[in-house]
């Protein structure tokens, strides 16, 4: 089993879709606004994921998988993850605005799917922790209002380890945000991991000229992997093999 990651899909179809009559494709934000690297992004990550992916594989999705502001209006993202090889493990983005309640978010996914929250995935001798984050202090954007956010997403990120039983191998930490300032700076997010023993860490959220923010892919012992879809053109990147 092989484990690959991929976030930052940013779908939003507004009906079913039905690889590969990509032509009858309709969405209500075409991500082709961004430049013309996102432009019909989804058939890219279609194709990229089938070639690269087996049903026996894990893909990580740190965040940011639909455009929807309800749960009823991601139906079509949802099913579109569905079609797509392997098992998928996934965390909230910012932009999630769909995931409201956890219960609710885990009945409304494809089987091959699951949501982390407060909670972990054991793969094979691993188990995948996971939270949404948030900006961390120091960065540049950072506000009063952002404390109180970063507060609640350490107390999850917690919650999720805790939650491991003892006896697993390896415990990994995937995260929507880079876990520290623009900085780079040791963060809460980064002292939990530490903490735990935590020596990889998987996150998106970076685009553009973001990217040049991103972790080197060492530092305090612990390997960052920035899997934004754009970053990776669109190809889930293998991370490790159980």
């Amino acid at each position: 089993m092989k484990v690959f990651g991929l976030g930052d899909l940013h779908l939003s179809f507004s009906q079913p879709v039905n690889p590969p009559h990509w032509e009858d494709v309709k969405e209500h934000k075409p991500m082709g606004c961004f430049g013309s690297l996102w432009e019909r992004h989804y058939q890219r990550i279609f194709a990229n994921w089938q070639a690269t992916v087996s049903d026996e594989d894990v893909v990580l999705v740190p965040g940011d998988i639909s455009w929807a502001m309800k749960l009823g209006e991601a139906v079509h993202d949802l099913e579109f993850l569905g079609k797509l090889a392997g098992k998928i493990i996934m965390v909230q983005g910012n932009h999630d605005y769909w995931w409201q309640g956890i219960s609710k978010v885990r009945k409304a996914l494809p089987p091959n799917a699951w949501a982390l929250q407060n909670d972990h995935v054991k793969i094979g001798k691993t188990a995948v922790c996971g939270t949404r984050g948030w900006l961390c202090p120091n960065d540049n954007d950072f506000s009063e209002h952002d404390e109180k956010i970063y507060r609640r997403e350490l107390l999850r990120l917690r919650m999720s380890l805790e939650s491991v039983p003892s006896g697993v191998e390896r415990v990994v930490v995937m995260m929507h945000y880079m876990p520290t300032n623009d900085r780079h700076e040791e963060s809460g997010f980064i002292e939990l991991m530490r903490e735990f023993g935590i020596a990889v860490c998987v996150y998106g959220h970076l685009h553009g000229e973001g990217l040049l923010k991103r972790l080197p892919e060492k530092k305090w012992g612990i390997r960052f992997f920035l899997v934004s879809a754009d970053f990776l053109e669109f190809k889930p990147r293998f991370l490790w093999e159980e």
